[in-house]
């Protein structure tokens, strides 16, 4: 399932972050940087927005072990996963 990743990056560089997006094959990322953190915008293909969510995670946290993730992983059917770290915090059906 192809996935589109929303996230806000804290206590990680732009370096970090891409080097764990690498480890996970996304297309299309886009990092930028705002304030305190960064915005991260990918694809990815995976079975579910749990499972790279983790994935993720796991990785900035192998380079960086003090960085929180925010995401959003949006599927085709518009469904909208919302996590805090490893925690699912909201599923949106539209």
């Amino acid at each position: 399932m192809q996935l589109k990743l929303k996230a806000r990056v804290n206590r990680a560089n732009a370096r970090t972050i891409r080097q764990a997006l690498d480890q996970l094959v996304a297309k299309g990322v886009v990092i930028r940087k705002v304030d305190e953190e960064f915005r991260v915008e990918a694809e990815m293909e995976g079975a579910g927005a749990r499972e790279l969510n983790r994935s993720l995670l796991s990785a900035l946290r192998k380079v960086e072990r003090r960085a929180t993730l925010r995401a959003e992983w949006t599927a085709p059917d518009n469904t909208t996963e919302k996590f805090f770290d490893y925690v699912l915090k909201k599923t949106i059906r539209t």
